[in-house]
């Protein structure tokens, strides 16, 4: 995991283009990571439907019947929760590698500016209270809905559950180790880091929360009434805004990543113990 790519804390990164718009170029690198998100997905949901055809096909075979198209489309049904996390992995992490290597590839200074920053006892001290921060601060505005009526249901709480229930250690690596990893390259990374090294880090940190929040809670496809909405997308917010700050404030990119792990770490424990949401 050392190859993990960081931006440097003092100088902005020699792999921004040195013409055009930052924020420009911050909706071309937006757009492009969610155009390869949605096709990545669909590809995994097509491989997926291929491999349950070929299952299904196989056990008609055996038992010597032809399933009508109707029969074999209930037979096929939906993706349960170990292929939705691997789509969600194909696609998050093949979107934050793509635009990585073709829009924000780290070079050799900002590596041993980060290697340097990972040495240093504030980095992770930092990285400690913004984790616990984060913690508090999302615990607080649960409350404080919750006095008012308001309790949302993440859209992806369901899927952890079942995961929970039927491939706990994937989960814990894909919600822990994984996840963290690939979602801080792309919205801290890319999308933070290229407003940053253009000398608009609070317009970045911005921006790039707003984006974090709406992936996580997609409108349209959500259960949750519109004020629900809102809590979640202020704490998502939150959330993305505190991963960018101690990004920046400690200079690595892996300051970011741990934080959201053990914040992700936390909260899966919460849904374990307790049945928090």
């Amino acid at each position: 995991m050392s190859s993990l790519p960081d931006v440097p804390l003092s100088s902005p990164s020699s792999s921004s283009p040195p013409h055009g718009s930052p924020v420009l170029g911050f909706g071309l690198d937006l757009l492009i990571g969610i155009a390869t998100l949605l096709f990545l997905s669909v590809l995994g949901g097509l491989a997926w439907g291929l491999w349950r055809g070929i299952e299904v096909g196989m056990q008609a075979a055996r038992d010597g019947t032809t399933p009508a198209a109707t029969e074999m489309a209930s037979a096929l049904g939906a993706p349960g929760a170990l292929a939705q996390m691997l789509i969600a992995l194909f696609s998050t992490g093949g979107a934050a590698l793509l635009l990585y290597f073709l829009r924000r590839r780290a070079n050799a200074a900002e590596r041993a500016q980060s290697q340097q920053a990972l040495r240093r006892a504030s980095t992770w001290g930092w990285t400690a209270l913004v984790a616990a921060g984060v913690f508090i601060g999302s615990s607080f505005i649960g409350w404080a809905a919750k006095q008012m009526g308001v309790e949302p249901v993440p859209t992806n709480l369901l899927l952890m559950q079942q995961a929970w229930a039927q491939y706990p250690v994937f989960l814990v690596a894909f919600a822990v180790l994984l996840a963290p990893a690939y979602e801080e390259l792309l919205f801290r990374r890319v999308l933070f880091g290229r407003l940053w090294a253009a000398g608009r880090p609070l317009l970045g940190i911005v921006l790039s929360s707003m984006a974090f929040a709406l992936v996580h809670e997609i409108p349209g496809t959500s259960p949750n009434s519109f004020p629900a909405m809102l809590q979640l997308w202020l704490i998502y917010g939150g959330m993305g805004a505190a991963f960018a700050w101690v990004y920046r404030k400690t200079g690595t990119l892996w300051a970011a990543v741990i934080a959201h792990a053990v914040n992700n770490a936390v909260a899966l424990a919460a849904m374990v113990l307790f049945g928090t949401q």
